[in-house]
């Protein structure tokens, strides 16, 4: 098994985001409902939240629920709702406790209003800690993000806040749901399926790309230090050659 090389923690990428798939498939092999494994894939998301912290990851963001999954059965995310704000509630004070900062990205007004009120007390209560912020992507699809920042630029352009040749990346930055949130560095995705889904598709640019087979509530520790150890194994160049890469160092 790959280990973490501790000599080469700067190495490491700090920010991560993670498509968390195959929590239906783990409940369903198992003869239970979808609902059961969400609820197993939380226990999860705690692991790889302290684990992240310890290692001084600055940014984690986790692909929660997409503008897609309101197409599925009401029953499930009517319990992927609730699950949603009981979650909120009880890991409030260890989020405090480990100073991490809960940031949430998409069309949040969208919410049920009781998940979209517990969320936004969170969020105040948890906004003045300094550690890892810890991004939960909701009602988010990349395609709206950026249909979403086109409008909100387009209207800039038309009242003459904003002049066209004056749009640039950084412009299109502060207008995403992800504006303050940096380019990933590694996506992360579980579950078999080799895609991005739709999720930060601005942000991952020039992020590296890992899949796996295991299923999210499966994906436990050392399945997430391996995957960092592939990663701290990998050359970003951004563009350009080996040899310029080295000349730098």
């Amino acid at each position: 098994m790959l280990r973490i090389d501790s000599n080469k923690l700067e190495l490491l990428p700090q920010h991560i985001a993670i498509i968390m798939d195959g929590n239906g498939r783990w409940a369903k092999i198992r003869g239970k409902k979808r609902i059961f494994g969400h609820r197993e894939g939380v226990k999860i998301v705690r692991q790889i939240v302290e684990n992240s912290v310890k290692l001084k990851i600055k940014y984690l963001s986790l692909y929660t629920f997409s503008t897609e999954n309101w197409n599925r059965p009401k029953d499930e995310v009517d319990a992927l709702m609730d699950l949603l704000v009981q979650t909120l509630n009880e890991q409030v004070d260890d989020l405090m406790k480990q100073n991490i900062r809960l940031n949430a990205i998409g069309n949040l007004s969208h919410l049920p209003q009781h998940t979209y009120q517990t969320l936004l007390k969170v969020l105040q209560k948890t906004a003045p800690n300094t550690g890892l912020t810890l991004s939960i992507a909701l009602n988010y699809g990349g395609r709206n993000e950026i249909v979403q920042m086109t409008k909100e630029i387009s209207k800039k352009v038309k009242n003459n806040i904003i002049f066209p040749e004056n749009i640039d990346e950084n412009k299109i930055n502060l207008h995403l749901y992800s504006h303050d949130l940096p380019d990933v560095d590694f996506m992360i995705r579980t579950g078999g399926e080799k895609r991005i889904s739709n999720f930060l598709l601005w942000k991952i640019a020039y992020a590296e790309l890992y899949f796996t087979d295991i299923l999210w509530p499966d994906f436990n520790i050392q399945y997430f230090y391996e995957a960092l150890a592939d990663y701290q194994k990998r050359e970003r160049r951004f563009g350009k050659t080996s040899e310029q890469i080295k000349d730098e160092l």
